[in-house]
């Protein structure tokens, strides 16, 4: 199994990539029929980033909201989640 690439085929498949994703904004890769992979522009990621973050944020707010949450040291909260 081969496990690098040259200068050459990255400009080809970065050539490929931009194309690919130009009009749709993310280019699927398939292998043996298969969707295995996306690609998306930085844009796009970072704006899906920035929601999966915001998600993050809201499901936190909450946890404090509903009191899921534990106010302890480090040696307390590796006790509990030990079972110690």
């Amino acid at each position: 199994m081969r496990n690098s690439i040259t200068a050459n085929e990255l400009k080809k498949m970065v050539t490929i990539l931009d194309k690919a994703t130009s009009d749709h904004n993310k280019a699927i890769i398939t292998i043996r029929g298969k969707n295995r992979y996306v690609v998306v522009s930085i844009e796009k990621y970072n704006s899906l980033r920035e929601y999966e973050l915001e998600a993050a944020i809201q499901e936190s707010l909450e946890d404090i909201r509903n009191g899921r949450i534990h106010d302890e040291s480090v040696d307390e909260h590796i006790k509990r989640i030990s079972g110690v």
